[in-house]
């Protein structure tokens, strides 16, 4: 009876590559041996292997659905196994494997692409490799909260790689093809596993993942294309910036590799506490100490703010911790136009101690009240 691989993944035949592969995955994590110990697991799990190597290939599916299995019967290298190596499962020891340590999704790739196209449109082994980028940096900048506020333009110190200014980044002279990859900047080795012969790629080591080698190497980068120093650089900092928040600074990381492009430079923002005043997003609040008598007869006074002295009137019977808004007076807002408010929260003081005089007058005044 011939084979209907659709119906051993449980797909219909309208099925896209996606749905394929999702219940490829699904079958092969359920009928592998190592996880199945049930009878037959082995055997299901080459027969859900073959329908994959056959519907995860365009070329293959189109035959099949026109000859059905038929198509690879004299097919030899070609058949339905070829996409894995033609390795035969019968008699394997899979206990001497753990499930977890294998990559399915690359194992997928193998069956349902992933590989570059060389210039006839094939599948190629090989990609050439980008030069290897600079890497990302890290830096951790105190600001204070007036600066927070209102924006600033900070000086730092960064140690890092910097494009080599002698030979401009290219390492040297007598630029040519790397001998240990010939000149694709990958290294590949072939491994056999359970699921057949796979080749994995790496970075050329000798290269650095350039394909290329320095003849006459820079004395002064020694052919990376790079040296380590300390510069001073200058990042603006935006007004409105939230402690703990990152900025990122394009192209100030480490330099790549041979002239590969550079890294970028990430700014922790850590904003110090102020001795006045406590943020609220772009409010800010400060406790303001006033008299019994100011707080039931008013006044007009002077108040800290992040810009200086301000009036503030104080209104008649104000209440302990009445909360003043002085509009426009807090931080400025990171997007967008216009400031947050000051908050201003009314402590009123009383007296420890009182003259007789003072005590008089009280005493009085509660009367009064009566």
């Amino acid at each position: 009876m011939a084979k209907d691989y659709y119906n051993i993944l449980g797909v219909d035949k309208n099925a896209s590559k996606a749905e394929i592969k999702k219940a490829y995955k699904r079958l092969a994590k359920k009928f592998h041996p190592d996880l199945n110990k049930e009878s037959g697991s082995e055997e299901k799990f080459k027969e859900i292997n073959e329908a994959a190597s056959v519907l995860g290939d365009d070329n293959k599916r189109k035959q099949y659905d026109a000859y059905g299995p038929d198509a690879f019967k004299y097919a030899g290298a070609g058949g339905p196994g070829a996409g894995f190596g033609g390795f035969d499962f019968s008699g394997f020891d899979f206990s001497d494997f753990g499930f977890d340590r294998f990559d399915f999704d690359s194992i997928f790739d193998t069956f349902f692409g992933g590989g570059s196209f060389d210039s006839r449109g094939s599948r190629s082994p090989f990609r050439r490799a980008r030069a290897s980028g600079g890497r990302d940096l890290a830096y951790d900048l105190s600001i204070t909260l007036e600066e927070a506020s209102k924006g600033v333009r900070k000086k730092i110190k960064v140690t890092k790689n910097y494009v080599c200014k002698e030979c401009d980044g290219k390492g040297g002279t007598g630029i040519a093809s790397c001998p240990d990859c010939n000149g694709t900047g990958m290294y590949q080795e072939t491994r056999r596993t359970v699921f057949g012969v796979f080749q994995t790629r790496t970075s050329c080591r000798a290269c650095n993942g350039t394909g290329e080698s320095v003849k006459h190497a820079c004395k002064e980068c020694e052919g990376t294309g790079r040296v380590r120093k300390t510069k001073t650089i200058e990042v603006d900092v935006p007004a409105g910036i939230m402690d703990n928040a990152k900025l990122r600074v394009g192209g100030e990381g480490e330099a790549g590799f041979r002239g590969a492009h550079s890294g970028d430079l990430y700014l922790l923002i850590h904003v110090k506490n102020h001795d006045l005043f406590e943020r609220h997003g772009d409010d800010l609040v400060l406790e303001q100490n006033i008299s019994f008598s100011q707080a039931a007869l008013g006044d007009k006074i002077k108040v800290p703010t992040i810009d200086g002295e301000a009036s503030l009137k104080i209104p008649s019977g104000t209440q302990p911790g009445t909360i003043l808004k002085m509009k426009g007076k807090g931080v400025k807002h990171l997007h967008g136009f216009g400031r947050g408010d000051q908050l201003v929260k009314m402590n009123i003081s009383i007296p420890k101690k009182l003259n007789r005089k003072q005590e008089k007058l009280l005493k009085e005044f509660e009367k009064s009240l009566e």
